[in-house]
Formats: structure tokens, C-alpha cells, sequence
């Protein structure tokens, strides 16, 4: 089991975090929707009103798709105790599309539990974000005995691992980068380590691993 490291984040400082997280990443798309929007509403841009539409509507679906994401991802997501693989694989791919990375998704088990979920889902999105120009994102996830072990390999020509994910997936406090980054990789150790699980992350040239176990 992961052990706590010193010193701790307070819990409203992580909450706060993972607040700015989530508004960064709704604002995009809010504020394209509403750009959109303006230009429907100016008589001066009539000739510009499919473009508008299509932004909407390719703006309205990712922050749809980022909303639901993170329902599982971050929150409570109602009392689901079990998740349907199936279901988390459209919620992953829903991110993917709309990164550069591709995905391919290869996770044996018909159904996990809420913490197995909420670590697959957290770890895909940071293999996703590991490729800034583009590649794959590999997820394995198979049940060995009493535990799941989840392999993430993100593989592309400019894979990269921040100093400040590393850090959080060791849980430790954020030295020097992004809150947004971080936190993400610090909720992860959190709520692996809370389940009896530990989490791990090691970068080679063009090749990011994200592993972890957890018990079934």
C-alpha cells in the first residue's frame, strides 16, 4: 500500500485544485460555444453563420464529453459501485477525442470497481497529455487473482513525462510547474493508495509507462 508522505496537502487546497482543474479545462469550450454564439447574434456575419454552427457544435460535444469524463474520473458519479468497462473505454475515447494521441484500448475485465475505474480513467488521461504532438496510448488492464493491474504505455515522438506528474504520482507535494498537472496525478495516488493499491510512472525517449495495482 502506498505510504502518506509529509508534508500533506490540506484537503480544501486539494479540493480547490481539482475545482481549477476542471474549469480549465470546461472554459474552452464554453467560451467557443458562446463566441459562436455572438457570431450568429451579429447581422455583420451572416455569411459566417456555418462556421458557427459547426463550432458550436464541435465545442458543445467537447465539453460534453469532458463533463462526463470527469463525473467518473473526479466525482461521485451517483452510488455506482461497479463500472461496465465497455462504458469507461467511450468515456476515455470521448477525451482522446479531442487530443492529438490515438487509443488503443485493450482491458479483459466485463466490469471494475469504483476505485479500479476512477485510477483507469485518471491514468489514460495523463498517458493522453504525455503526447503533446501526438501517438498512441496503449491500456492494458487484466485481474490477476485478488488484484487489477493497469499498464498504460504512452508512445510517441515527443512522450514526455512533467517533473510535476511525477510528483504527484509519488505523493509528494508540487515543487515547481503546474497545479493542474499535478493534481490530477496526486488524486490518483490518493485515491489508489486508499483502496490498498500503488501507482508508478517511469519515461524513457518517446515512451511514457503509467502502471498500477489495485484489489478487484
Amino acid at each position: 500500500m502506498t505510504e502518506p508522505l509529509a508534508p500533506a496537502v490540506r484537503a480544501a487546497e486539494l479540493a480547490a485544485f481539482l475545482a481549477a482543474r476542471m474549469c480549465h479545462d470546461f472554459i474552452s469550450p464554453a467560451s467557443a460555444i458562446t463566441s459562436g454564439l455572438d457570431l450568429l447574434e451579429d447581422p455583420s456575419t451572416s455569411d459566417m453563420h456555418d462556421e458557427a454552427m459547426g463550432l458550436i457544435a464541435a465545442s458543445a460535444k467537447k465539453l460534453a464529453d469532458q463533463l462526463a469524463f470527469c463525473r467518473v474520473a473526479f466525482g461521485a458519479s451517483a452510488s455506482a459501485e461497479t463500472f461496465d468497462v465497455r462504458d469507461l473505454e467511450k468515456l476515455s475515447r470521448g477525451v482522446f477525442d479531442h487530443m492529438r494521441a490515438d487509443l488503443d484500448w485493450a482491458v479483459e475485465a466485463p466490469a471494475v470497481n469504483k476505485p479500479t475505474a476512477r485510477a483507469l480513467l485518471n491514468l489514460v488521461q495523463m498517458a493522453g497529455a504525455a503526447l503533446p504532438t501526438g501517438g498512441t496510448a496503449k491500456v492494458r488492464a487484466v485481474q490477476d487473482g485478488a488484484n487489477m493491474s493497469i499498464a498504460i504505455e504512452a508512445v510517441g515522438p515527443r512522450a514526455r513525462l512533467r517533473a510535476e506528474v511525477g510528483e504527484g504520482l509519488r505523493g509528494e507535494p508540487l515543487g515547481e510547474g503546474l497545479h493542474g498537472h499535478w493534481v490530477q496525478a496526486y488524486y490518483a495516488w490518493l485515491l489508489i493508495g486508499d483502496a490498498g493499491g500503488r501507482v508508478f510512472a517511469e519515461a524513457e525517449p518517446e515512451r511514457v509507462v503509467f502502471a498500477a495495482t489495485l484489489p478487484a
